[in-house]
């Protein structure tokens, strides 16, 4: 059998090459490839180690006939079109935990910068203008840093600002009291961070729920004199609305390491006093470069020798011998978890999952990271079934799994039960033929439903009446219903219904649904 063949397309640490060399893989070193080049040598690897300047696009991965593995170097894979790589096999994998430290630091020496205006007095100093009056910073001892987003990265600018004795509070979703008392940050909302914070810094991925999370209605809600900070991603901030916030005064001052559209040459924040630009340097360190490197060659030589999945984006980490039993049950997992992230709005405090009858007698391991790849999925990027479990013991989320070998009204069933801050859901799914995942309860309500790529879910009062006017509205807004699927606890009491349709409703038509009389709540799913 021939050895693996692993091209390495962007600059990675020489120690990475050795690696591979030393597990008996053949490799190349081939950086600052145009796209044609690429396409027209990919095809006789069968690994690619890449860091953020290769495209793997769908072209590319159309020419990838041989390829079974795409290795990031770093933890964002913007540059990766994951969907064609699932589409054609081919794992991708990242190591998202190798330059936190990095990053985190990036963030401290920006705050440090913004606070004494260092940037622009180095400038005037050099121009031999010696300006001491006029730039007048302020101290961190004592001022208030809110931290949105507080996972790995977040969590040690949290110590590192504590250790400076600022006061740390901290929005996200997913901490726990718990957790905020280990790591001595108050747990606040959004809102409430906006508008006591002294210095914010964000640390949270690029979601559609953070996407623009820092707009003018945001930044209207910060205290005069505020800074910010953005070392995590582009699109958290919408520029234009910071711009004008800084040119009225009302914000202090930004530090910005990641913009909207990058590599930025041009940009809207350039030329001004009161920024701080750094061409995306979070993670430019000789450690976490080395870190990252190394990493990321031993997971590719792991997948390749052993087929051992470590960190991947689009597949479950899966034992050969377990695979063929496991398969049906993993869809039957993530829609479980997905769904149960999906109507679970505040921080989580632990997840129970229930295996009973057939399913119980199998390796659950990896179906329950399954589940929590599902349920932080919605608010978190870069999820996958080797990290799950780790960020939910970051969030001291407690996880337990019962086994029941005996099954009761179903041959086999997973049930997830979420409890958060304010209340508990379950949701419960079995297979239909021992292939298809069905959805048989949610909540305390049975129902039996194929989730699909667009689904409305409602809670509402069991009334007549009802189901003609949720019609009507879907109807008007011109959105197809496929399947329709209800439940209820008892004839007048709670009910739910869970409408597969063809487009995704917006928030308006949510809004109209939401207002229909004996409606609790409505929302817009996605699988």
């Amino acid at each position: 059998m021939p050895k693996p063949r692993v091209l390495i397309s962007d600059s990675l640490s020489p120690r990475a090459v050795e690696i591979f060399r030393e597990r008996g893989i053949e490799v190349d070193v081939k950086t600052g490839l145009k796209p044609d080049e690429l396409a027209a040598i990919i095809g006789g690897y069968d690994g690619l180690a890449i860091r953020s300047a290769t495209k793997v696009t769908k072209d590319i991965l159309a020419a990838a006939t041989r390829l079974k593995v795409v290795g990031r170097a770093g933890i964002g894979v913007d540059n990766v079109d994951i969907p064609a790589a699932t589409a054609r096999g081919i794992a991708v994998m990242n190591t998202p935990f190798g330059n936190s430290i990095t990053t985190a630091e990036h963030a401290i020496a920006l705050m440090f910068a913004l606070a004494r205006e260092l940037p622009v007095a180095n400038a005037s100093t050099h121009a031999g203008k010696w300006e001491k009056n006029r730039f007048m910073g302020v101290e961190l001892t004592g001022k208030t840093l809110g931290i949105i987003g507080c996972g790995n990265i977040g969590a040690i600018v949290a110590d590192r600002a504590r250790g400076l004795k600022m006061r740390v509070v901290a929005f996200d979703p997913f901490l726990s009291n718990e957790r905020a008392d280990d790591l001595g940050v108050e747990k606040l909302s959004l809102d409430q961070l906006l508008g006591r914070a002294d210095f914010i810094t964000l640390h949270t991925p690029l979601t559609d729920q953070t996407r623009n999370i820092i707009d003018a209605a945001a930044l209207a809600k910060t205290r005069p004199g505020v800074r910010i900070i953005n070392c995590a991603r582009g699109g958290l901030i919408v520029e234009e609305d910071l711009k004008a916030a800084l040119e009225s005064g009302h914000v202090a001052g930004a530090a910005v390491d990641v913009f909207a559209v990058e590599p930025a040459k041009q940009n809207i924040l350039f030329g001004l006093d009161k920024v701080i630009c750094t061409p995306h340097l979070g993670a430019s360190t000789t450690e976490a470069q080395e870190n990252v490197a190394l990493q990321v060659a031993e997971q590719i030589s792991d997948f390749l020798i052993t087929g051992a999945v470590t960190n991947a984006l689009n597949m479950p980490s899966v034992s050969a011998e377990d695979a063929p039993k496991l398969k049906p049950y993993m869809a039957l997992a993530e829609q479980i978890g997905s769904f149960a992230g999906q109507i679970t709005e505040h921080g989580l405090r632990a997840v129970s999952i229930e295996y009973e009858g057939l399913v119980a007698e199998l390796n659950t391991k990896p179906l329950t990271a399954l589940v929590l790849k599902g349920l932080l999925t919605p608010l978190l990027n870069s999820v996958n079934t080797v990290n799950a479990p780790l960020l939910a013991r970051e969030r001291d989320i407690r996880v337990s799994e019962t086994r029941r070998d005996q099954a009761s009204d179903y041959q086999t069933l997973i049930r997830l039960v979420v409890t958060s801050e304010h209340r508990e859901r379950a949701v419960a799914g079995t297979l239909v033929g021992g292939e298809k995942p069905r959805i048989v309860g949610i909540e305390d309500v049975p129902i039996e439903a194929e989730l699909s790529a667009h689904m409305l879910f409602v809670r509402n009062e069991d009334k007549p009446g009802f189901i003609g006017r949720l019609g009507t509205a879907l109807g008007t807004a011109g959105i197809n219903i496929a399947t329709f699927h209800l439940g209820r606890t008892a004839p007048g009491e709670n009910a739910i219904c869970l409408v597969s349709v063809d487009q995704k409703p917006d928030d308006t038509l949510l809004g109209q649904i939401a207002a229909l009389p004996g409606v609790v709540t409505a929302k817009a799913l996605a699988f």
